[in-house]
C-alpha cells in the first residue's frame, strides 16, 4: 500500500472517530445545558426583577428598567444595619472557628496516636447532626444563663456548630506542610507555638482562607440560629430581616426582594475575591527542606 493511500485511510479513520465522539457527547451536552439552565435562570430572574419596579415571580424583561428597587432597600433599617449585623456575626464566627480549628488540628496532624482516627471520625460525625435537633436544649441553656439576644453568645454557639468540619479541613491542610520545616525552627530554638505561628500558618494561609470562607458563608446564610437566639430587630442579621419583604396574605415585594438579595450577596463575593487574590500558594515552600 502506498504512502498516500495509508494517509488517506488514517484520515478517514480519524474523521469517523471524531464523528462517533460527537454523537456520543450530544446527550451529555444536553444534560449539562439543562443543569446549567437550572442555575442560570434563577440568577437571570434575580437581575431582571431587581431592575423592574413591577416584578413578579415570572421571568420577563422589565417594561422600564430602573433602580427604584435598590433605592427602596438602601435604608439603614432595611439593609445597612442587618448587613452590619451579618458581618459581625459571620466574621466573628469565622474568626473564632479558625483559631479553635488551628489549635485542635495541630496535634492531630503532628502527633501519632491510636486515638487520632477515632477522634477525627467522631468530629466528622458531629457534622451530620442537624442543628434543629439541638436547638431546644440550646435555647433552654440560653434562657437559664440569660444569654438570649446576645451577639457574642450567638457567635460562640455558631462557631461550635461549624467547628467539626473546620477541624477536619484544617488538619488536612496542615498535614501538607512538611514537619522538616518546623524541625529546622526547633533547632534554632523556636518553641512549638512559635513554629506554628511563624512557619506553619504562613505556609497554609490559603487553606486557612478556604476554611474562613467556608465558615463565613455558612454563618452568612444561617437563618435558623439567629432567628431563635436573637430576638430584637436591632440585632437580627440580613438572613432574618429578609422576611420583611414577605407581606401578609402571600404578598411579596419581588423587585425589592431581588435587589436586597443582590446586595446581600456582594460581601461574600468581595471576600472571596480578596482571599483568592491575596493568598499565594499554600505550599510553595513545601520542598524547601528535604533529605
Amino acid at each position: 500500500m502506498t504512502v498516500p493511500a495509508q494517509a488517506s485511510r488514517v484520515l478517514r479513520s480519524g474523521r469517523n472517530a471524531a464523528k462517533r465522539r460527537r454523537a456520543g457527547s450530544t446527550p451529555a451536552d444536553l444534560v449539562l445545558l439543562l443543569i446549567g439552565a437550572c442555575f442560570l435562570l434563577p440568577l437571570l430572574w434575580l437581575i431582571l426583577a431587581s431592575l423592574d419596579a413591577e416584578a413578579g415571580h415570572e421571568l420577563k424583561l422589565p417594561d422600564r428598567a430602573g433602580l427604584e428597587n435598590f433605592a427602596a432597600v438602601l435604608t439603614p433599617e432595611l439593609l445597612l444595619r442587618p448587613l452590619w449585623n451579618s458581618l459581625v456575626l459571620s466574621g466573628g464566627t469565622a474568626a473564632v472557628t479558625v483559631v479553635a480549628a488551628v489549635l485542635a488540628a495541630y496535634p492531630l496532624s503532628r502527633y501519632r496516636s491510636r486515638f487520632n482516627q477515632p477522634f477525627l471520625y467522631t468530629v466528622l460525625f458531629g457534622t451530620c447532626l442537624p442543628i434543629t435537633a439541638i436547638m431546644v436544649p440550646v435555647y433552654g441553656l440560653f434562657v437559664q444563663f440569660e444569654l438570649l439576644d446576645s451577639m457574642p453568645a450567638t457567635i460562640f454557639f455558631m462557631a461550635t456548630t461549624t467547628l467539626p468540619m473546620a477541624i477536619w479541613m484544617t488538619r488536612n491542610f496542615m498535614a501538607g506542610v512538611p514537619v522538616s520545616l518546623e524541625e529546622a525552627a526547633w533547632v534554632d530554638g523556636a518553641s512549638r507555638m512559635t513554629a506554628l505561628r511563624t512557619i506553619v500558618l504562613p505556609l497554609m494561609r490559603q487553606g486557612l482562607g478556604v476554611v474562613f470562607i467556608f465558615v463565613f458563608i455558612q454563618a452568612w446564610g444561617n437563618f435558623f440560629v439567629p432567628f431563635v437566639l436573637l430576638l430584637s430587630e436591632a440585632r437580627q442579621p440580613a438572613a432574618v430581616s429578609i422576611f420583611s419583604f414577605f407581606g401578609q396574605h402571600g404578598a411579596v415585594a419581588y423587585g425589592q426582594l431581588a435587589a436586597f438579595s443582590i446586595l446581600y450577596s456582594l460581601p461574600v463575593l468581595f471576600l472571596y475575591v480578596i482571599v483568592a487574590r491575596g493568598a499565594g500558594s499554600s505550599f510553595a515552600l513545601s520542598g524547601a527542606v528535604r533529605g
